[in-house]
């Protein structure tokens, strides 16, 4: 609870975390007002990137939401028919609100970065949204992500647009496309996440085709 203001500093004490036992300890105590904060700032990254999916990834499959927060994405994605949702997340607290909704056949928790506890080719679609942010999970994630998911299946996620710029996640996805891993299909122009704050962050949407 509380204004603008308590909710922007929620926000930015996440984006100052520094190591993984902050950034759990951040979002297990800030689950349970989490939605309230993000939505009553305005925040725009999961209603966008579903509108990139419904655009571009057949409905259906077995879909992989990596960092699911409280499970906004997957709200909307089992309205997309998107039926078969797994979820991971760093956070308990966090998985707890998303296990509420009841969209997800399972949650697991697992952190970006590390090796991911599926095998190779075992989903159709991996979606991800707000975690390649400041101080978030990196951008050799991406390797993992790409090998749970099979040829042909696909990517979408959101990046900060600062962070794509400066953190080495725009380097890093050039790499793995040049290396014949994925296919970029669309990238999004920069999009305001939080339209009430009064520092503006941007994003981007990726649209990618695993090879």
């Amino acid at each position: 609870m509380g204004d603008s203001t308590e909710r922007e500093q929620r926000l930015n004490r996440v984006y100052a975390a520094r190591g993984t036992d902050d950034i759990e300890r951040i979002y297990d105590e800030w689950a349970s007002d989490y939605e309230e904060d993000v939505f009553t700032l305005g925040y725009t990254v999961p209603g966008v990137a579903a509108g990139f999916i419904g655009r571009h990834v057949p409905p259906g499959g077995k879909v992989l939401d990596a960092a699911v927060g409280t499970g906004a994405l997957g709200d909307i994605l089992r309205v997309l028919d998107f039926a078969d949702l797994t979820g991971i997340d760093l956070s308990e607290g966090m998985m707890s609100r998303a296990r509420d909704k009841g969209a997800y056949r399972e949650l697991r928790r697992m952190m970006l970065g590390e090796p991911l506890g599926f095998p190779d080719d075992h989903f159709d679609a991996c979606f991800s949204v707000g975690v390649f942010t400041e101080g978030h999970a990196p951008p050799e994630s991406f390797e993992e992500m790409v090998r749970v998911v099979k040829p042909g299946g696909w990517m979408v996620f959101s990046v900060r647009a600062d962070v794509y710029e400066n953190g080495g996640f725009r380097e890093r996805q050039q790499a793995i496309e040049a290396e014949g891993k994925w296919r970029l299909i669309r990238m999004s122009e920069p999009f305001t996440m939080f339209p009430a704050l009064e520092t503006s962050y941007d994003g981007r949407i990726f649209v990618y085709q695993i090879s």
